[in-house]
């Protein structure tokens, strides 16, 4: 299913890529995190939109926070609401830097489902590279 926006593109708003999806977890902190995820919010002990893992594409946030799947205008993830339009995502993994930007006014939309986008993007990156380097890990 597709939708037509304002800027003349079609976005995919509807199933993610069957491709997308990685057939297992290749890092172990990734792989238990995953897990622990689930688990919690099969529960009911985790709302979906405070994971650090991404339930669709089997990895950290911040490496698939990009996708067209991850924008909801209901909440607000991802979305301009001035300008009623998906917002755009960049993380620096090297920096730490995440910043989301509507791709029609080029602003920052400013919403508290962003903000906590951001601070989840980040936490994915922390967890990320303590599980890469596990000796510069703080316990």
């Amino acid at each position: 299913m597709t939708e037509k926006c304002r800027c003349g593109d079609h976005h995919a708003w509807a199933a993610p890529n069957p491709q997308d999806r990685p057939t297992a977890a290749r890092q172990p902190l990734l792989a238990s995190t995953l897990a622990r995820e689930d688990r919690v919010e099969d529960t009911g002990g985790l709302d979906p939109t405070d994971r650090v893992t991404c339930r669709t594409h089997r990895r950290w946030l911040h490496e698939c926070v990009a996708s067209p799947v991850h924008t909801n205008p209901a909440i607000g993830y991802r979305w301009c609401r001035r300008c009623d339009h998906q917002a755009l995502v960049a993380v620096d993994e090297l920096t730490g830097d995440v910043a989301i930007h509507c791709g029609l006014c080029g602003r920052t939309p400013r919403s508290r489902a962003n903000q906590d986008l951001v601070e989840l993007c980040r936490r994915s990156l922390a967890l990320a590279r303590a599980g890469r380097f596990p000796e510069t890990a703080v316990a």
